[in-house]
């Protein structure tokens, strides 16, 4: 608990008070976080324009011809895109 609200559990997840629960909440809440970080800095290395060398297809479709953003979901090859 941090002041000043104290235990703040708006949702009631842990309102049991398992701790063994609280302690995995708060595990999967700083996993999902340092996940959410790394996306950013993968959406912002593209957006820099930096690219993997090589291929993404067997058409010869470089990963440099792929745009940033939503625009590369219609530029990624359809087999590409039932990989996702």
């Amino acid at each position: 608990a941090q002041p000043p609200l104290g235990f703040f559990d708006p949702l009631g997840l842990v309102a049991d008070g398992n701790e063994s629960n609280f302690d995995r909440l708060r595990y999967v809440e700083i996993k999902h976080g340092r996940i959410a970080m790394l996306a950013v800095v993968g959406y912002l290395i593209t957006e820099a324009g930096i690219r993997l060398p090589g291929n993404i297809a067997i058409d010869g479709t470089k990963f440099a011809d792929i745009p940033s953003g939503f625009a590369a979901v219609s530029a990624v090859p359809g087999a590409g895109l039932l990989q996702l």
